[in-house]
């Protein structure tokens, strides 16, 4: 295969990857998406697993390559045929962690024989053989020649951010399971004095080593940078709470993409490069629109949780106050005699499955006359896009469906707003001087003339905040899980 072609193939993988990427950027579309990238990433380890054929001149070292493809993909087919949709968070960070771990084995090999990789020429090549004055013919190897600084500045910087992705993504992971004991496992941030100082020392003492490295080319310097990368890695996420984690896992999701384009510029990968970029910058956009629905600021989550005391407010109010709570039955009596409906879905919808559930009260209820509507709050759930997957999995018609900044004009009309499983995205105390999620957009549900609300309890929500929607005389609470609940409501509605 010649490099004219392999350049053509990556070409046409990077236009797949941008497709992929503008299919992903509305349900319609997705399946395209998807489909543009499987085709992408298909073409693009084909056409390197013949260029590494190419360059060794023979297929021996391919069987190494099959073997890791069949042991990968095979891993991941099984993870992904048998995650719950809940469970689709922790997925997503175990998969990223990978990536930053994969960008720092492929940095070390590097660092360790790069003529494998073609930084530099192989020390085969520089052998000189000369005799001695007493006849002694002698060969010897000329020393390795030193990889350029261009390369070692590469390989600093992809080692580092794949090694801040994998231990950050490693504890992403733990915190969205929710199941584990470790205390740097549990959703509540993990803050102590002078943490800021901490990751600004470790941060500065990592770019001085990947200098150090850079110029006199040491071992050391470059374990040590890596080591502390990794502490770093775990220090930027413990600080950030639950109620941040969907700006977290779209932060890891960019830092990945950097990682691997980091790692291409140091193989002369225009395919790793350029999916790379598109992995980090798409990410990177991802964040800082979470940040805006979450009135966070970027760079505080990027640098690890500059404001982390907002998501660590105190739980709820400790003085017990009166709810109006009623049956399915009642509920399904106010929404049977509704004009308009708009159906919020939260991660409580997610964890009791309940999305088939939901999109059968809506069929029985658009079949009485009654027009449906679901509002998607950009941060519903624990990861980006969450409920919109959620609703899709249920084959909830795309035009029913209605982001935040679309829908929110409309709850001042609705008869009836059904809140099933959300909590913070549908506060008013966003809108009150002083509460922790003040600025925050939410969906104003409290605006609808009547609310249901589904929850198992009165617990607050990520933001530990309580929420005064509960309260209002306008609202009934619906206790208990959201499948059975919907059911029931359901089977009531006449």
């Amino acid at each position: 295969m010649s490099m004219n072609l392999v350049t053509l193939l990556y070409l046409v993988a990077s236009v797949c990857f941008i497709q992929a990427l503008k299919g992903l950027s509305h349900p319609t579309t997705s399946i395209r998406g998807n489909v543009f990238g499987m085709v992408g990433m298909t073409i693009a380890v084909l056409t390197t697993a013949a260029l590494i054929v190419r360059l060794a001149g023979s297929p021996l070292g391919l069987g190494w390559v099959l073997v890791g493809l069949v042991i990968g993909g095979g891993a991941g087919a099984f993870m992904a045929q048998r995650v719950e949709m809940t469970k689709m968070p922790e997925l997503v960070a175990f998969m990223h962690s990978m990536i930053g771990l994969a960008a720092v084995f492929i940095a070390v090999a590097a660092v360790v024989e790069p003529w494998a990789f073609g930084i530099v020429p192989p020390p085969a090549t520089g052998m000189v053989t000369y005799t001695t004055q007493a006849g002694i013919v002698i060969t010897q190897g000329v020393a390795r020649m030193p990889i350029p600084y261009g390369n070692r500045l590469e390989l600093f910087l992809g080692a580092a951010i794949g090694a801040i992705t994998f231990s950050g993504s490693v504890i992403a992971f733990g915190k969205l399971s929710g199941k584990y004991k470790f205390r740097l496992f549990q959703g509540a941030p993990v803050q102590f004095k002078g943490q800021h100082t901490v990751n600004l020392v470790l941060g500065l003492a990592t770019i001085g080593l990947g200098l150090v490295y850079m110029a006199t080319e040491s071992w050391s310097a470059f374990l040590l940078m890596l080591a502390l990368a990794f502490v770093m890695g775990v220090l930027i996420i413990i600080p950030i709470g639950g109620a941040d984690m969907p700006v977290v896992v779209s932060m890891l999701n960019s830092y990945s993409g950097w990682a691997a384009a980091g790692i291409g510029f140091s193989l002369n990968n225009s395919m790793l490069i350029i999916a790379g970029s598109l992995v980090g910058s798409s990410g990177a956009i991802l964040s800082y629109i979470m940040c805006k629905a979450m009135n966070r600021s970027f760079f505080s989550v990027i640098l690890g949780g500059f404001g982390g005391e907002a998501t660590a407010a105190t739980a709820g109010s400790a003085v017990q106050r009166p709810v109006k709570s009623g049956s399915a039955d009642d509920a399904a009596f106010v929404l049977g005699n509704a004009e308009t409906v708009i159906i919020v879905p939260g991660y409580g919808l997610a964890v009791a499955r309940a999305q088939h559930a939901v999109k059968e009260l809506a069929q029985k209820l658009t079949d009485k006359g009654v027009t449906v509507k679901y509002a998607i709050h950009p941060v519903a759930g624990r990861m980006p896009g969450h409920m919109n997957v959620l609703l899709a999995e249920a084959e909830v018609p795309y035009d029913q469906v209605f982001e935040m900044e679309d829908i929110n004009s409309e709850f001042g009309q609705a008869d009836v707003a059904i809140i099933l499983g959300a909590n913070d995205v549908v506060n008013p105390a966003a809108h009150t001087k002083g509460s922790p999620i003040y600025g925050m957009p939410i969906l104003e549900a409290y605006k609808a003339k009547t609310v249901i609300v589904n929850k198992r309890s009165m617990a607050a929500g990520y933001a530990g905040l309580d929420n005064e929607l509960f309260y209002m005389d306008k609202t009934m609470m619906v206790f208990g899980d959201a499948k059975k609940v919907v059911e029931d409501m359901m089977k009531a509605v006449e």
